[in-house]
């Protein structure tokens, strides 16, 4: 019994293993790079469209190189697989005559998360100093004679000068505090809203594509999530009826969590599509109108 057991387990493994068989692909723009140059790296994976795809963010270790930012492609779809890119901005003072890069692709699986790695790229660095005109160094003449040097150090007078520069700094931080913190609220409020809009858009996309209950699920957990952050309350817990509440009974969310509770708790039918497609732009529209009334009200 345990042998058919292990080789059931080993059959999955091994067809798990198959499904996620196309690695991803690096690759750099160009083949030889000078010193301080800037140079991009494109990752790419194809994947089916419902796979849950993580790739490397500025805290990733890209080693030799340098990060200088990076810049995301929209997901291409054609012939049921999904195309992610993204372009990284590096720049290497490594004085290594070939460099390697090789990021991984992380794959979220349901109780699983898959490392993937590409072929290492490489590129070839440019010496651009000029060569010595000699084969042989110059020689060297030794001095071996001492300076004595004096101590230069003022003590109380750098002591008053961090005590000042402490002042000033309290000083505007009470009269400008408020205002920097009201103005760094302001730029993290719209950079979630962004990267919400961005991911509410995917989950939109991909629910076109594959008609899952489990995608609605995604995208209203990921609504409710935002609004939690958006007005510093904890909305996860609560039910359609209660949200309708706490929204003061809004026709767009009491519609459109509606329509997603009939897709997530029954059966997904083929006029519901369009349903669920009204009610991911009805979710989209309050929580733009959330985040204009919190931003007018900052």
């Amino acid at each position: 019994m345990a042998r058919f057991i292990f080789s059931g387990w080993l059959l999955g493994f091994l067809c798990w293993q198959t499904a996620y068989a196309t690695p991803p692909v690096g690759r750099f723009s160009r083949a030889v790079v000078q010193v301080g140059q800037p140079l991009d790296y494109e990752l790419s994976y194809r994947h089916a469209p419902t796979e849950e795809v993580v790739f490397p963010d500025s805290l990733a270790d890209f080693g030799p190189f340098e990060y200088a930012g990076r810049r995301w492609l929209p997901t291409r779809t054609a012939n049921g697989q999904s195309l992610d890119r993204v372009v990284y901005h590096l720049r290497t003072f490594s004085l290594a005559a070939v460099q390697r890069l090789q990021l991984p692709v992380l794959v979220l699986g349901a109780q699983d998360t898959l490392r993937l790695l590409p072929a290492p790229a490489q590129v070839q660095l440019q010496r651009v100093a000029p060569a010595l005109a000699g084969a042989a160094l110059p020689p060297l003449r030794p001095d071996n004679r001492q300076e004595l040097l004096k101590p230069a150090f003022n003590y109380p007078f750098w002591l008053a000068g961090g005590v000042g520069l402490l002042a000033l700094a309290g000083a505007a931080w009470a009269l400008f505090g408020r205002r920097w913190r009201g103005r760094y609220n302001l730029y993290k409020r719209r950079k979630n809203h962004v990267y919400f809009l961005a991911q509410f858009a995917r989950h939109a996309e991909r629910f076109t594509l594959s008609r899952s209950a489990q995608v609605v699920e995604r995208a209203v957990v990921l609504w409710k999530n935002y609004l939690s952050s958006l007005e510093d309350t904890n909305l996860s817990s609560l039910t359609t009826k209660e949200l309708a509440s706490h929204f003061n009974e809004d026709e767009d969310v009491r519609r459109a969590l509606r329509a997603t509770d009939r897709v997530v708790y029954g059966n997904l039918l083929s006029e519901d599509a369009r349903e669920v497609d009204a009610a991911f732009h009805r979710l989209r529209s309050f929580a733009e109108r959330q985040y204009e009334r919190v931003s007018g009200n900052a």
